[in-house]
């Protein structure tokens, strides 16, 4: 017998797709677009990393990678799914380890007075467009909060997260002795 590999289901063609706990939803539904965009988020840090030769800066990026997984399963399932299925969840300790490494990046950082213009070295401007992208997916949590109860720790993760985004990029830029442009 063929030991073969499925890599699609055909479950989604009717373009319905389901959650952790079996309810389907639309593919447009607005918990699908934002766990959508999460994972949008999840690939553009890969990206990040890819770029990354400082190891301090890549291992922070890969944990949140991990992290990022832990809140797309926390947007796809339901909060009245059965107690047997186990879902992880973010929780204040997730938000706590950013307010640290914010915290500790930024010490090392200049003030700023004013904004900045996004950009700088190659690994800044991913950092930035992945700032950008978790600030759409904020906007979407609040909107899926508005429609759907969702766990009341993924909003302000998510509001820190584009923070800690925002100072890893002036700091890789700072590593790389670039100067940031204020406006």
């Amino acid at each position: 017998m063929e030991n073969r590999r499925i890599y699609f289901t055909r479950t989604g063609d009717t373009g319905d797709t389901g959650l952790i706990g079996g309810t389907r939803v639309s593919k447009d539904d607005i918990r699908v677009e934002c766990y959508g965009s999460v994972d949008e988020l999840n690939s553009f840090l890969g990206l990040a990393v890819s770029k990354c030769k400082n190891e301090k800066i890549k291992e922070i990026l890969l944990k949140i990678q991990k992290d990022l997984f832990t809140l797309g399963s926390d947007l796809a399932a339901p909060f009245d799914i059965p107690e047997k299925i186990k879902v992880p969840r973010i929780t204040k300790e997730f938000i706590d380890e950013i307010e640290m490494k914010i915290n500790e990046l930024a010490k090392d950082l200049k003030p700023l007075h004013r904004f900045i213009i996004p950009g700088g070295t190659e690994l800044a401007c991913y950092l930035h467009i992945a700032r950008t992208v978790c600030r759409r997916t904020e906007r979407l949590a609040v909107k899926t909060s508005r429609q759907y109860k969702i766990n009341e720790m993924i909003i302000p993760y998510l509001n820190r997260l584009s923070s800690l985004l925002f100072i890893l990029a002036r700091y890789a830029n700072k590593l790389e002795n670039v100067e940031e442009i204020e406006i």
